[in-house]
């Protein structure tokens, strides 16, 4: 799984015309699953995400998490992360999971993240066609993949 976590101060998604998904203070997640992703994966980064350390302490230094302050998180799956570019300029999707298999580990992805934040989390629809908003706070941008656990 790759993920693009941005510290946002608001973030919204729309689809046809409708927003379904708004968030304040908290982290906007671009999340992309790839054929080979598990539960393993999912259960890996869901503490990472909310326990990664991008938001201001009283000293304005980053030492705080999105559970530390209680922030919001708005997820959307997004394939295109797992874009492959080797050849040509027409990106390759082909890692990408297909939706069979992919929707299962986004909401999987989402139920645990609820769970350990103890809110709802707001979120995107899988295969939608999405208008993404947001505020990047910062900015701050961080790339994860659970492949390079790094």
């Amino acid at each position: 799984m790759r993920l693009v976590i941005q510290r946002v101060s608001n973030a919204s998604v729309t689809v046809e015309n409708q927003i379904i998904g708004r968030i304040g203070k908290g982290l906007l997640v671009l999340l992309g699953i790839e054929q080979s992703d598990s539960e393993e994966d999912v259960d890996w980064l869901v503490p990472k995400t909310l326990q990664m350390r991008i938001f201001s302490d009283e000293e304005g230094k980053m030492n705080c998490s999105l559970q530390d302050i209680q922030g919001d998180l708005l997820v959307v799956s997004q394939f295109t992360l797992h874009a492959s570019t080797k050849k040509g300029n027409r990106p390759g999707f082909i890692a990408a999971a297909r939706p069979e298999e992919a929707i299962p580990l986004y909401e999987m992805f989402i139920r645990k993240s609820e769970i350990a934040l103890g809110k709802t989390v707001q979120c995107g629809s899988f295969g939608a066609d999405m208008k993404v908003e947001l505020l990047n706070d910062g900015p701050v941008t961080i790339l994860i993949d659970s492949k390079n656990r790094e």
